[in-house]
């Protein structure tokens, strides 16, 4: 079973500063962790809203052959909220159905998921998601997309992640 890397950047101009730590990106890592058999090799950085330094991050993931990026914050209406717009611009090709889900599953537990416009995409071999910044919500929108990501991860030619029996519900069509 080959190792897997999955990149994590959370965006909080706070967190950045070292004012809080950082409960979101740490999130994302134990929702894999119990998931998957793989290795795994973390890439993960805590960064400010700033559209250069997240273009960059997620550009040096993506060449340097990360399979699944996520990204934790900015995707609110608030004017340093950047995330889906630069994902948007490094992206070869938007998977909006993503965020559709991630919204509708976020809309059972809090009216205000409307006003979130997160999103995926794929730039080369790397899936990137971006995710709210709430750890709680982590895990609600995770839930919702997570049949769908093993499968989109073989179709772009990333690594294979292999899950345990908390991921069975990991969705890949069966062999002919």
């Amino acid at each position: 079973m080959e190792t897997v890397s999955i990149g994590i950047i959370t965006l909080s101009d706070r967190a950045s500063r070292g004012e809080y730590d950082d409960l979101s990106g740490p999130e994302i890592r134990r929702y894999f962790s119990e998931r998957l058999k793989n290795t795994i090799e973390w890439h993960y950085e805590v960064i400010p809203d700033e559209p250069d330094r997240l273009k960059s991050l997620l550009t040096e993931m993506s060449d340097n052959h990360i399979g699944l990026i996520c990204t934790t914050g900015g995707t609110g209406p608030a004017p340093r909220d950047i995330t889906p717009q630069v994902t948007e611009e490094v992206c070869d090709k938007i998977l909006p159905g993503f965020g559709e889900e991630m919204r509708r599953v976020s809309l059972q537990v809090v009216p205000t998921a409307i006003l979130s416009a997160q999103t995926a995409g794929i730039r080369k071999k790397s899936l990137i998601i971006n995710l709210p910044g709430k750890p709680k919500a982590i895990a609600e929108c995770l839930d919702g997309v997570y049949a769908a990501i093993p499968y989109c991860l073989d179709l772009i030619g990333a690594p294979r992640m292999e899950f345990t029996a908390k991921g069975s519900d990991a969705f890949r069509p069966k062999k002919k």
